[in-house]
């Protein structure tokens, strides 16, 4: 199993990534509300939406529910000092990190 650590920042912001031979265009959002958190989307690299709206939780494989995606791996989300404390606006990328971890 090899981990990677996807380089992120406490921003909006948008990037393509090469996951298992293949690019991906990520999309990150903040929604500030009650149960609001960071967001994620998934589009291939024509733009094509694959997955919108996934929030970043820590605890479990983000992509679990989604394997018929064939994405190739687990996307995983941990806290410095606590793995299961959930990334805030100002901590993503700083104190919490999103891996991808391949089989």
């Amino acid at each position: 199993m090899a981990t990677y650590e996807i380089p992120l920042t406490a921003t909006p912001q948008s990037f393509s990534i090469v996951l298992e031979d293949v690019t991906y265009r990520f999309t990150l959002k903040y929604v500030t509300a009650p149960m609001g958190g960071w967001l994620f989307d998934i589009a291939d690299q024509d733009g094509n939406d694959i997955l919108c709206g996934a929030p970043l939780v820590t605890g479990h494989d983000l992509l679990e529910q989604y394997s018929y995606l064939n994405i190739g791996g687990q996307l995983i989300v941990q806290t410095d000092a606590d793995p299961d404390a959930v990334p805030t606006f100002d901590n993503l990328g700083v104190q919490s990190h999103l891996y991808f971890e391949t089989p």
